[in-house]
């Protein structure tokens, strides 16, 4: 039985992006790739963070399924929470995007502190991040720093 607590699986078929998409990211100067290790020195997530002017966009936001509801992702969050302001003081504010049909990962960033925006995106399937199995939006949420 998996320990996961959160997935896509049954919303986006397919990869959510590929080697071209990470390295094309990794080589932009306003990306930042931060990896999540155990104490044992194994990779357990990363998370993405992109500069834009004052916002801080988080992306390429994962846990490894097997470890999920062991405090990594909780711990992965309020470690960019902290790192940012520290390293990019002119950042003022958080923005992420979620899937609309993902409420127990909504419901988690919201007692985190983020909000929902009124921006909805429709789900870019021309960016070649999965094929939507079920009618799925983008929900804006945003904290601010």
């Amino acid at each position: 039985m998996s320990r996961s607590w959160t997935t896509e699986k049954s919303f986006v078929q397919g990869n959510r992006i590929t080697i071209q998409q990470l390295e094309r990211d990794l080589e932009q100067e306003n990306f930042q790739l931060l990896i999540g290790e155990n104490e044992q020195g194994l990779m357990v997530g990363c998370i993405g963070l992109t500069f834009n002017q004052d916002t801080v966009e988080i992306g390429t936001f994962a846990i490894d399924p097997k470890v999920q509801n062991s405090d990594y992702g909780r711990e992965m969050l309020g470690f960019v929470e902290n790192y940012v302001p520290n390293h990019h003081p002119d950042a003022s504010q958080f923005i992420m995007y979620v899937l609309d049909v993902r409420v127990e990962l909504i419901s988690f960033y919201e007692r985190r502190g983020y909000c929902r925006t009124d921006r909805i995106e429709a789900y870019p399937i021309e960016a070649e991040v999965g094929q939507p199995l079920v009618p799925i939006q983008l929900i804006e949420m945003k904290k601010a720093i």
